[in-house]
């Protein structure tokens, strides 16, 4: 072949050329982002919007079903899910996975502008919107604690010095901070004494809107000269505003002290945080897409002893919850994995070949193929995950493959006597056709993960291209590189037949061709059983099929658990709290455990996350599987029974608009809950009215 000709001919470009791709592909490797698996951005949008005092009930007639009936006029929508709580609603929009976020954003904000007219005129703020990402999760979770301090103040240092650092740090894309909320001054009037002296509480409201007012002081001016007033009128601590006077009755002043009850609180009563137990304020760290999350926690830890010292000394900061550590040895293994494949590729190659010089060929295709690929990765925005990764693991038996062909052609030609360029000349012009048809049949077996869509097409794409590219890289490093090599390397070749004859890898290989020579003709004798045979494994392999265990991804015990927690509506703030507690507490008396943080309340009152932080496995002994189970038996309540909960919700499907229900059972028993959920559908299947 003319193409393999020319880099036979020019050794020094070839070399050049192979080098290039391999600091290009070093270079890009250093670049690429570092996550667990693909990331696959889901065009989800949460619209919010808040109606103090409102019942569920009324959210969902008066705010969800319009902006619903709105918001379902957007093209590219799959799934529109509502959620109504006291004075609060929630539509998480779910759309086409090959939709824009950035368009479809757009076209909510549109349709929420719209939708204002129909919403209630008591709505204080405009609905909101904000872009998600169910699947992403927290890669840090920082606990601020004080013996002393209130957590108003520690929520105050957190978000307005601590989440403002963090989030300048390179990859951090937010920062949120849970636990409690800003400081506040709280105004409890007694009713019967304002009754009493004639007050009422827009009077209140209008005496304390004027203390907090900031407007021009003015100036004093004398002649020439001019003195500008600059006075703070505003009030910060309940004891300022205790000698506010409200109005005069009777020749004395009435005072917000006489009336109401003045307290230093915090903006929303109903959110409180816990870090092992111990009042904290947390701030939950989220990756930019697409930052690497190794280098990101690094900088973040790094920024940490800068910012324990800005903090007051009273409090304390800590790490709760990270994940790069198990990223980084989840990453680490892969590639110590792949290091360990091309090791044994070119260890098999020395053995059957017998010539370090012969076995430096594909020694040297098979890290400058999978090198070159990383470059392919930058280019193409993929990153350094245990799919990728585990690609090149699987190329690395791949494209040893073409090398081999061309090497042992061309060996086989300096045997008989050849020189090696004339060999390798001719050897790659012989195979060259089969090397580009082998390459191609490889990638086409890959085509349709390519062509597969959703969810599990975005996440295995990754994977697909790049063990096509690592393939298609190797067919080309086989004609260009290893002809070259071939034709340097090969001297002394055909003085190696004789010697070889006789070492210990031809006799085994004799061996196993006489058994296999022996085990074919027993087979061509006794062809009826060999079908009956074949059918049998055709049949085992199906019952297999049906019996083994199937998901998604393989279960990884990170260490990490994440629990979630929600009560009823009618549950008050405090009873939801000690719940929490309760089950904080019990979580850390496991020996398994590390830490454990939560939250409760803030969006919702009978609602709490927690975050568990197991110890590492080599001191715990046991799976994470084993721990959430011995959990669950713990914390199982004797006597529970099976029992299901309607909840109202208000969904609209467009033009029309429908009233559904979700039902939702709960049990320990959890052959009990598949029983009673496949009798729950049966009945309602049968329902007329219900779609």
């Amino acid at each position: 072949m003319n193409f393999c000709a020319f880099f036979i001919a020019r050794p020094v470009a070839t070399i050049l050329l192979a080098v290039g791709m391999v600091l290009a592909g070093a270079v890009a490797y250093t670049r690429l982002p570092v996550a667990p698996v693909p990331q696959v951005e889901f065009p989800v949008i949460s619209v919010s919007a808040s109606l103090p005092g409102a019942s569920p009930e009324t959210m969902a007639a008066t705010v969800a079903m319009p902006l619903e009936r709105a918001l379902g006029s957007i093209a590219g929508i799959n799934e529109i899910t509502s959620r109504s709580s006291l004075g609060s609603t929630r539509v998480v929009l779910q759309f086409d996975l090959s939709r824009s976020i950035d368009a479809a954003a757009i076209e909510v904000q549109a349709a929420i502008n719209a939708a204002r007219s129909q919403l209630p005129t008591s709505l204080p703020d405009n609905p909101t919107y904000r872009k998600v990402n169910p699947a992403d999760t927290p890669i840090m979770v920082i606990a601020l604690t004080s013996a002393s301090a209130r957590q108003s103040e520690m929520f105050d240092v957190a978000s307005t010095v601590l989440a403002q650092k963090l989030a300048q740090v390179p990859g951090v894309g937010q920062v949120t901070v849970g636990g409690s909320s800003l400081p506040a001054v709280r105004v409890q009037v007694d009713p019967t004494a304002l009754n009493q002296r004639g007050l009422g509480l827009d009077q209140v409201r209008a005496a304390l809107s004027a203390t907090n007012s900031n407007r021009p002081k003015g100036a004093v001016e004398d002649g020439d000269r001019q003195w500008w007033i600059y006075a703070n009128d505003q009030a910060r601590r309940a004891a300022d505003y205790l000698p506010l006077i409200l109005s005069h009755r009777n020749g004395s002043s009435v005072r917000l002290q006489d009336v109401a009850r003045v307290t230093d609180s915090v903006q929303d009563l109903k959110n409180s945080g816990s870090a092992d137990g111990v009042p904290a304020v947390l701030l939950l760290v989220y990756r930019e897409p697409n930052a690497n999350i190794i280098e990101t926690s690094d900088a973040i830890e790094a920024l940490l002893p800068v910012l324990r010292e800005t903090v007051p000394p009273a409090m304390n900061l800590k790490v709760s919850l990270e994940r790069s550590s198990t990223v980084r040895a989840a990453i680490r293994e892969v590639q110590k994995t792949l290091l360990i494949a091309v090791v044994l590729v070119v260890m098999v190659v020395l053995v059957f070949l017998r010539s370090w010089r012969a076995t430096m060929i594909p020694a040297a295709a098979v890290p400058v193929s999978l090198i070159t690929t990383f470059g392919f990765m930058y280019l193409a925005g993929f990153s350094v995950n245990n799919l990728s990764l585990m690609a090149l693991i699987v190329a690395a038996g791949f494209v040893v493959d073409d090398a081999i062909v061309v090497l042992e052609n061309t060996a086989r030609h300096v045997e008989h006597g050849l020189p090696p360029a004339a060999a390798a000349l001719l050897g790659a012009r012989e195979v060259g056709a089969t090397v580009v048809s082998m390459s191609l049949s490889l990638v086409a077996v890959f085509i349709p993960i390519l062509l597969m869509g959703d969810l599990v097409g975005r996440l295995f794409r990754e994977f697909a291209l790049t063990l096509s590219v690592a393939v298609l890289i190797s067919m080309v490093v086989s004609l260009t590189l290893t002809p070259m090599m071939c034709a340097r390397l090969l001297h002394g070749v055909a003085r190696t037949p004789a010697r070889l004859r006789q070492s210990w890898v031809d006799r085994a290989g004799r061996a196993v061709l006489a058994g296999y020579s022996r085990s074919l003709s027993w087979a061509l004798r006794h062809s009826l059983l060999t079908l009956l045979m074949l059918v049998a494994t055709v049949g085992l392999n199906i019952h297999l099929f049906g019996s083994i265990p199937k998901g998604f991804f393989p279960e990884q015990d990170t260490g990490k658990l994440y629990g979630w927690m929600r009560g009823d509506q009618s549950s008050s703030f405090q009873l939801t709290r000690q719940k929490m507690d309760f089950f904080v507490n019990g979580v850390r008396k496991d020996p398994a455990v590390a830490s454990v943080t939560a939250t409760t309340g803030g969006g919702s009152r009978a609602s709490g996350t927690m975050y568990v932080q197991l110890k590492p496995l080599a001191q715990r002994k046991e799976s994470a599987r084993v721990v959430v189970n011995r959990l669950r038996e713990q914390f199982r309540v004797p006597g529970a029974r099976l029992y299901l909960v309607p909840i109202q919700d208000v969904r609209s499907g467009g033009r029309q608009s429908s009233g559904s229900y979700q039902y939702t059972l709960r049990s320990d028993d959890i052959d009990l809950l598949r029983l009673w959920t496949q009798r729950l559908e049966t009945a309602l299947q049968q329902v007329p009215a219900l779609t």
